[in-house]
């Protein structure tokens, strides 16, 4: 019983000793017999596995190069890498089964880049190179690190890119300077331009829509006027109707007169006239039919004396027929 209690304590206190938890910005990795992989589990032996880091490690490189013409930059860049936990072999294989292989992988990195930058300015002039060229120019050809040394790019800045000879320096940055100025006033002359021409733009869109309202108003002179035309026609044509209307009333009224020749006593006419006589200052002279008594109604009862004697006539031709 007490050897039993000896081996449990044994077994309790290596599994204390060689057991560890995972934490979780750890990568637990482990050899395979075909090779290398990574443990899932929280628990993990300790002598047989490698802790690898999750976190990203970040690094600062200075290059000094030359670009064409053996003229002197420096280069300085900031570089953030994890490892790829799908090229976990290459990650081992570049940086050895240390708790530090991360370090030591981005040390080889760090090489490379030196490489490539070189290779790069080395083909260039001086004003053709810029920080967004070499950064684009290091992405690209960074694309095959995770699948060499089991490491992702996270992040790549330059910090500063500049010529080691102050007075190449001083050139470029006049040059810049010159640069910016110009595409300033070049910006500023196009802004000009479009100022211009959108008010061109308006000053036709106005002239256009006042020709619009022009045509609009003349449109509604024109139904207007041909409102006031068609009214008048048919006014005209109306007072025309009604003039044909009384000249036939008119036609009538003389033709039974000349028929009826006693009528003309009982026309507004004649009673005007009998009206007018009585209102005379000799009324009484009237029944004489004698005009001695005054020149003025003479014109008057003697064209009052005629239509009567005119009437008598033809009655009493009518009545001796």
């Amino acid at each position: 019983m007490e050897f039993v209690l000896i081996a449990l304590a044994l077994v309790v206190a290596y599994a204390l000793f060689e057991y560890r938890f995972r934490k979780p910005d750890e990568m637990i990795v482990r050899e395979t017999g075909t090779g290398i992989g990574i443990r899932k589990g929280r628990l993990y032996p300790r002598h047989f596995s490698m802790v690898v880091p999750r976190t990203p490690h970040p690094l600062t490189q200075t290059i000094d190069a030359a670009a064409k013409g053996n003229l002197e930059i420096r280069v300085k860049l900031a570089l953030t890498v994890a490892p790829s936990e799908n090229n976990i072999t290459a990650l081992i294989r570049a940086g050895g089964w240390t708790g530090n292989t991360v370090a030591k992988a981005a040390e080889e990195l760090q090489t490379l880049i030196l490489g490539y930058l070189k290779g790069y300015t080395e083909l260039l002039e001086m004003q053709d190179l810029s920080s967004d060229g070499i950064r684009e120019h290091l992405l690209q050809r960074l694309r095959e690190v995770p699948a060499t040394l089991g490491l992702e790019i996270i992040a790549l800045t330059i910090a500063a890119f500049d010529p080691v000879n102050p007075q190449i320096a001083e050139a470029l940055r006049q040059r810049e300077h010159a640069r910016i100025l110009d595409q300033a006033e070049a910006l500023n002359q196009q802004a000009r331009i479009s100022a211009a021409d959108a008010r061109l733009k308006a000053d036709e869109e106005i002239a256009r829509m006042e020709n619009i309202l022009e045509l609009r108003k003349y449109e509604l002179k024109r139904a207007q006027f041909e409102k006031e035309s068609e009214l008048a026609a048919k006014r005209a044509e109306h007072e025309l109707r009604l003039k044909h209307l009384q000249l036939d009333f008119d036609k009538a009224e003389l033709r039974m007169l000349k028929e009826n020749p006693e009528l003309l006593l009982l026309t507004p006419q004649a009673a005007r006239l009998a009206e007018a006589s009585q209102s005379l200052k000799n009324a009484h002279t009237v029944v004489s039919l004698s005009p001695a008594d005054g020149a003025p109604g003479a014109e008057l009862l003697g064209l009052f004396q005629t239509m009567v004697q005119g009437a008598l006539g033809a009655y009493r031709k009518r009545k001796e027929k």
